[in-house]
């Protein structure tokens, strides 16, 4: 597909409103820079990268295209391979292969060079087997900006391959949107096995030629000099980077106010300046010396040692890649989001992640103090990061892993992009509402226009748009008379169609539209029903896996729908030492999208997560169940303690469902000593819609 066509939204996937589910604020959560809260989106990522393209909806309007400083997505690898938990790409499927995945990425991949600012950076991560063909698409879409290829390591060793050399790398791909960029220069501490005490001698003879060293002038040899001047030499004496050493019997003598001091640098940070020291080793402290304090000879060489701080190069394998303290897929570690961010990025730039995953990237850049956007389409991954945020203050400091962070996260909202929740639609202001819904149905806006007395909000396409005001007549409807009285005054003033945006229940027509004389008077529903004239694709929901080995099998999404909330009937057994939580009933309100036939009990359950000490306010999960976890028979063990090195077979969805079809039950069990006084049940359908409950326990 061409650039232009991306771009202009000539395809499936197209810009959809943001409605705000939830607002984390206030005292608690101060924003991090004036007029801005960091945004969190549950959504297909391609259909959110163009409502920020579009750059209409309010809560992104001109404050994301072309102001993105700095972007990282560690996408599915697309080689057709099977992934576990401990293998799989975000949540989306890494099952994509040949020119599927190219274009799947390149669609992406135009329109996030788009949101960069002009000296925004992208950094993209690759696995070994599907790499080069992602930098053929990033070298097409960022031209000549190609600046690196880091490599790092991969989260193991495999265990064994026959035939072929172990791979230990996978890598960052690193690209500029133009000429103008800026990257940090980082440095990391030396391995003790690259650390050594060397001369700072180099050819030909300088004068001065002396240098004093702990009181003492000493000569370099003929012919060469010493390569720093005094002044530093000085310096690095007093901080043990520099020593004399007795070429006669080898004692080290290095500055210290006193001999106590020493030993006490010695025990601190600064040991590894004393790493070939052991027991048998002479060693003294001393300001001056006039000779070898040992066996009082003066002949003596003067040793160096390099800064215990390396600048690094594009080789990052001394550090982890991928960690494991959330349980989600695949999590990027804090310490490479840390190097990455810091390099490549100010404070209070903008940094965004559209295949969020386990969120290591928003979190990184909060604690960074960057502001952030992240986006990803498993409800599993909006649940983790949210717990991941709002528990931020007690994860680990990056300076410091043995410290707590110690601060709360700034405001942030969570938001939806093409699920929506109907009754805080028609609960926004009239303004507010119709910007929702002209989005919604891609109405271009008029301002000030009127046809006949009729006022007109936008053109979709070539035709006129009218928003049908139920907040002003809740005792009248769109129905015949309503129709007729609008015909008698525009019908000879338009052309072929008309459109009426109104709530469903305030439309008495069954049918797409309503004809008079050449006219076509269309009735875009909300919540809305697709009329098949008007698309050339039918729209395509969510969808969320019922097996953690299937959590990669997520497609995308086309066009919007609507929350129904799932029909679940559940009781609670509590006994001496345990919660047992019992579901007999879970429908989807929704119909099979292919077969559109009825879905029967528990088929579309996808997952259940519990939050099992529920303060009352917000949910934070604790506990994950896919639905084939819960088909009777099985252990019921949380998923997040069910991780394997090993990737299984990926399972077949109608197995699960026919399975599931044939529970009478499913059963929940929690030790009476994990629960709080509340515990919060999430149910989610196959389609990401959720049904919550919260039970007393105690």
């Amino acid at each position: 597909m061409r650039k232009e066509d991306i771009l202009a939204d000539n395809e499936e996937a197209k810009a959809v409103p943001l409605q705000v589910e939830k607002l984390f604020n206030g005292k608690k959560h101060p924003l991090s820079s004036k007029d801005w809260q960091n945004i969190l989106v549950f959504g297909d990522n391609l259909q959110f990268l163009k409502t920020c393209y579009r750059n209409q909806d309010p809560i992104i309007k001109d404050k994301v295209r072309g102001k993105v400083n700095f972007i990282y997505i560690d996408p599915p690898f697309g080689t057709g391979e099977q992934y576990d938990e401990s293998k799989g790409q975000s949540a989306y499927t890494a099952k994509r292969k040949g020119a599927d995945f190219i274009e799947f990425m390149r669609r992406r991949l135009v329109i996030l060079k788009e949101l960069l600012s002009e000296n925004g950076l992208i950094a993209v991560r690759q696995a070994f087997n599907f790499g080069h063909y992602m930098k053929i698409v990033l070298d097409e879409v960022f031209e000549k900006n190609f600046i690196n290829e880091i490599i790092i390591g991969r989260k193991r060793d495999s265990a064994g391959s026959r035939n072929k050399f172990e791979v230990a790398n996978e890598s960052i791909f690193l690209y500029s949107k133009s000429g103008d960029y800026n990257i940090k220069d980082i440095y990391a501490k030396r391995s003790l096995t690259d650390i050594k005490w060397t001369s700072f001698l180099m050819a030909e003879e300088r004068s001065p030629r002396e240098r004093i060293f702990l009181g003492l002038k000493l000569l370099p040899p003929k012919g060469q000099h010493f390569s720093l001047i005094q002044e530093k030499c000085d310096k690095l004496t007093q901080e043990n980077y520099i020593r004399l050493r007795c070429k006669q019997c080898g004692a080290r003598h290095y500055y210290a106010e006193f001999p106590a001091e020493l030993n006490k640098r010695m025990r601190s940070k600064d040991k590894f300046k004393f790493y070939d020291i052991n027991s048998n080793t002479i060693y003294f402290g001393a300001r001056k010396i006039d000779k070898c304090l040992n066996c009082r000879k003066i002949d003596f060489a003067v040793d160096y040692l390099g800064s215990e701080d390396a600048k690094l190069n594009n080789m990052w394998t001394d550090l982890r890649s991928y960690s494991n303290t959330t349980g989600y897929p695949t999590e990027n570690s804090e310490e490479l989001l840390e190097r990455i961010i810091s390099a490549t990025s100010n404070e209070n730039d903008l940094v965004m992640d559209v295949f969020a995953g386990s969120g290591t990237t928003l979190t990184v850049a909060e604690k960074l103090g960057r502001r952030w956007i992240g986006c990803d389409i498993g409800k599993l991954s909006i649940y983790t990061i949210q717990r991941r945020l709002l528990t931020i203050a007690e994860s680990k400091a990056l300076e410091n892993k043995k410290e707590k962070y110690r601060k709360d996260a700034t405001a942030f909202c969570v938001v939806t992009a093409g699920l929506y929740d109907l009754e805080k639609i028609f609960n926004q202001v009239k303004d507010k509402y119709i910007e929702f819904v002209s989005q919604l149905f891609e109405v271009e806006k008029i301002e000030n226009k009127r046809i006949g007395g009729i006022e007109i909000y936008g053109k979709k396409g070539d035709f006129y748009v009218n928003i049908f005001p139920y907040w002003e007549f809740k005792d009248a409807n769109v129905d015949k008379q309503y129709i007729e009285d609008l015909h008698k005054n525009i019908g000879k003033k338009i052309d072929e169609r008309f459109y009426v945006i109104a709530p469903a229940n305030s439309v008495d027509f069954i049918s797409d539209y309503h004809p008079i004389d050449n006219i076509r008077y269309y009735f875009l529903k909300v919540p809305y029903q697709i009329i098949k004239e008007l698309h050339k694709v039918q729209f395509k929901k969510l969808r969320q896996p019922q097996s953690k080995n299937n959590i990669n099998d997520l497609e995308d999404a086309v066009g919007f729908h609507f929350i129904r909330q799932p029909e679940v009937k559940s009781e609670i057994e509590k006994r001496k030492d345990k919660i047992i939580f019992k579901i007999t009933k879970f429908y989807s309100q929704y119909t099979e999208e292919e077969s559109h036939e009825e879905l029967e009990n528990f088929e579309s359950l996808a997952m259940v997560l519990a939050d099992l000490n529920y303060d009352g306010e917000t949910f934070l999960m604790t506990d994950y169940f896919f639905a084939d976890h819960l088909i009777g028979g099985k252990k019921k063990k949380k998923e997040n303690e069910d991780l394997k090195e090993e990737p299984e077979e990926v399972i077949d969805n109608t197995k699960i469902r026919a399975a599931l079809k044939g529970q009478k039950e499913i059963k929940l069990e929690f030790s009476k000593e994990a629960c709080g006084k509340e515990v919060m049940v999430v149910y989610v359908d196959i389609y990401g819609n959720e049904f919550r409950e919260i039970l007393k326990v105690k």
